[in-house]
């Protein structure tokens, strides 16, 4: 009888740590149990920060779950993340690569679990394992850039200083694209001449460039995206440069990161008369810059568009519907189904009806309006 008991409570112990375990293991994966996972490049810029509240938003109403991971400018940790999603048992994985070539692997690998891939405001290329892009029009962007500095220089031969975004981003070469080509007619016409750039300078009279062509301006002027990158090129550039190169100028700088830098420094050089300075993103910073004349405009990209297009071409995809788009991009390996959002050129003149009354920042957050 008491080894009858024994076995028994032995059964009860065995089938009671087994029950606990299950419990814990439903547990664990019912709560870790993610719909979409969301990468996005970094911390460190406010614009990420600000998406990521805005995707948590996005879907704070619904039946389905994200996590957003960041990958603080690494590619390495940025496969990981993906890696840590897909264990996650995400079924739409939204991407803002770090490089969009070196990001191919990583979503190679979601693509073989069976996850939708959406590019997320830059496009990874040189793989058939994206579905969707979600973008603003970035040759519009730098169009836009290159239009403004157009349309506000006064005179002929206005010394032009270039500055592009990392070579390894996609957007910077579509940017400057757009730049290129409202800039180069001017350019070759005598409007505009180059003073930081030996490669444009060769390239002045050609209307379309090649990304080989692109790669090596871009070699000579980028910023890869670093304020302190750029605020040390203006300064070598504006030290080299000559008096027929300074006085009234004109700057396409990449973003507001870079243009608050770069304006700072030939803010402070007492052989520019003036200058003209481009960005975009629309940062509280920048905005500030704007309404004290530091920056000359920017490009608001109207972050809370973006986000609500990547969601809800997420949702239609877990819902089992097909996403409607606007376009398509190509990759380097195919042509990726795209959603684009418009862009809008902000200066001191219309900053207040763009940003407060469309209540994207508050009038209390700047002075001087």
């Amino acid at each position: 009888m008491k080894r009858t008991w024994k076995s028994i409570s032995v059964l009860l112990v065995v089938m009671l740590v087994t029950a606990l375990m299950a419990a814990c293991s439903d547990s664990s994966g019912g709560s870790s149990k993610v719909s979409v996972g969301i990468v996005l490049p970094t911390k460190d810029e406010p614009r990420w920060v600000q998406d990521e509240q805005r995707f948590k938003d996005a879907l704070s109403d619904s039946k389905y779950t994200t996590e957003i991971l960041f990958s603080q400018g690494s590619s390495a940790k940025e496969k990981e993340n993906v890696e840590t999603l897909l264990n996650k048992g995400i079924e739409v994985l939204i991407i803002t690569p770090h490089d969009g070539a070196a990001a191919a692997s990583a979503v190679e690998a979601a693509k073989k679990e069976g996850v939708t891939v959406i590019s997320y405001d830059r496009l990874i290329t040189n793989t058939d394992a994206v579905d969707y892009y979600v973008t603003f029009d970035s040759v519009a962007v730098g169009a836009a850039q290159g239009q403004y500095l157009i349309d506000n220089s006064e005179g002929k031969d206005v010394p032009l200083y270039l500055y592009a975004g990392a070579s390894s981003d996609n957007n910077a070469f579509l940017f400057f694209e757009g730049a290129w080509s409202v800039l180069q007619p001017k350019i070759s016409d005598g409007t505009f001449k180059i003073a930081n750039s030996s490669e444009a300078e060769k390239l002045k009279d050609k209307a379309e460039l090649t990304r080989d062509e692109m790669g090596k301006i871009l070699g000579q002027v980028t910023t890869n995206w670093d304020p302190n990158e750029a605020k040390n090129k203006a300064q070598t550039h504006l030290t080299a440069a000559g008096a027929d190169l300074k006085g009234d100028v004109a700057v396409l700088a990449p973003n507001d990161g870079t243009a608050r830098s770069i304006a700072d420094v030939f803010g402070t050089d007492g052989d520019i008369s003036s200058f003209l300075v481009t960005g975009q993103d629309a940062e509280k910073a920048s905005i500030q810059y704007v309404i004290d004349g530091k920056q000359s405009m920017t490009v608001f990209k109207d972050v809370r568009t973006l986000v609500k297009d990547a969601m809800g071409i997420a949702v239609e995809i877990l819902d089992g519907k097909t996403p409607e788009t606007t376009g398509a991009y190509d990759n380097g390996n195919k042509e990726v189904k795209a959603k684009q959002t418009d862009v809008i050129v902000v200066d001191q003149e219309n900053v207040k009806k763009e940003l407060i009354d469309s209540e994207y920042y508050e009038a209390s957050e700047f002075t001087g309006l």
